[in-house]
């Protein structure tokens, strides 16, 4: 025969148009909280006073309420709100005149009817003066014209990097491990368009465009076309190079999800498959991106060397020389602070967006 069903202690408090209900359970699983006929029914597994249970109570209210509770789950509590179908004062929460025992006011939330008349008009008050406040704000005329140019400027650099992967990705599977040796005359000019064309997003940061920080932009931008138009560019010596091919796959493998993403943001868009992949594919291919950009600094040093290029010997009694091997030496030290500087800001975003949330149902 079963035993009579255990309570959980429950506190509550009101305003003129809510209820507020908090029930002491912890870890709560398979919770069953409905409104019917104005009475509350609530069953959960959780810890409470007597341990790790299943625990149940009804709650017929005082007057009638909307069927549809409002329930946000923490670790410690369940807290429910309740709207009142009309607003007023209850004089208690149940029908029944005796308390029930498990019933208690929230004396953390409790105020009594003229410091909840006070705080409704307080917050009525904040709310005309909130919009007042917006309808003061002139409006954007050129709001649909700047959503349209951040749309077409994603779009085109994702057309952009998506043919040099598909070409690349072609060229492999035909040529195999021949098409790493002639990957920078083959995309190069494309790449050349699109890492200038990258440009434009810092401009867009500056202009407050986009919310996106100045310091990750250009550390990014300025990184990958120092590779491309300094060394890759400049050395005929390092366009034949296997490694060409790596740097310019890994970039166009990480700009096939950011620019989708930010493109259907600008509408108000997110397909979560592609959030997903946006903050998470960044996490093995910008380490190895960095990795690749330092292998071929490195490979081209010895070049820079032989043949003085860039080197800049200075008019003075020591005839000092600064040596461009040296500057690029200097650069690699550089070039991994910026990939913990950007990895950091990555893994912040990645948390804001792909984070644990609260657990909310209504």
């Amino acid at each position: 025969m079963a035993g009579p069903s255990l309570r959980p202690h429950v506190h509550w408090a009101q305003r003129h148009r809510e209820l507020f209900l908090r029930v002491d359970l912890s870890d709560v699983r398979n919770p069953d909280i409905t409104i019917t006929d104005n009475v509350l029914h609530f069953r959960a597994q959780g810890h409470g006073a007597k341990g790790d249970n299943i625990y149940e109570f009804e709650i017929e209210f005082l007057e009638p309420v909307e069927p549809k509770p409002v329930c946000r789950m923490t670790q410690r509590q369940v807290n429910i709100t309740v709207q009142k179908k009309e607003s007023n004062w209850w004089e208690r929460l149940t029908k029944q005149e005796k308390r029930p025992l498990f019933l208690a006011p929230d004396f953390d939330r409790w105020l009594d009817e003229s410091d909840a008349e006070m705080e409704l008009k307080e917050k009525e008050e904040e709310k005309i003066n909130k919009m007042k406040i917006e309808s003061r704000v002139p409006k954007d005329p050129f709001k649909h014209l700047k959503k349209g140019y951040l749309v077409m400027y994603n779009l085109v650099q994702f057309l952009g990097f998506s043919w040099i992967f598909v070409n690349m990705t072609v060229r492999l599977f035909i040529l195999g491990k021949d098409s790493f040796y002639d990957t920078f005359h083959t995309i190069s000019d494309m790449m050349y368009f699109c890492q200038t064309l990258a440009l434009m997003e810092i401009m867009n940061s500056l202009i407050g465009l986009v919310k996106s920080p100045l310091i990750p932009s250009i550390v990014q931008i300025f990184g990958r076309n120092f590779v491309l138009f300094v060394i890759l560019g400049t050395l005929e010596e390092m366009q034949s190079k296997p490694v060409v091919f790596f740097i310019f796959y890994f970039w166009s493998i990480i700009e096939l999800f950011r620019y989708p993403y930010y493109m259907l943001s600008c509408i108000g868009i997110e397909w979560k498959p592609l959030t997903w992949l946006r903050y998470t594919a960044w996490i093995p291919l910008y380490p190895l991106g960095g990795l690749a950009e330092a292998v071929c600094i490195v490979q081209s040093i010895p070049i820079f060397s032989e043949t003085g290029k860039f080197s800049l010997g200075l008019p003075n009694p020591l005839n000092v020389t600064i040596q461009f091997p040296f500057v690029l030496q200097i650069y690699l030290i550089a070039l991994f602070l910026g990939v913990f500087v950007n990895y950091r800001y990555l893994y912040k975003q990645r948390k804001q967006h792909l984070g644990p949330k609260k657990r909310k149902m209504k």
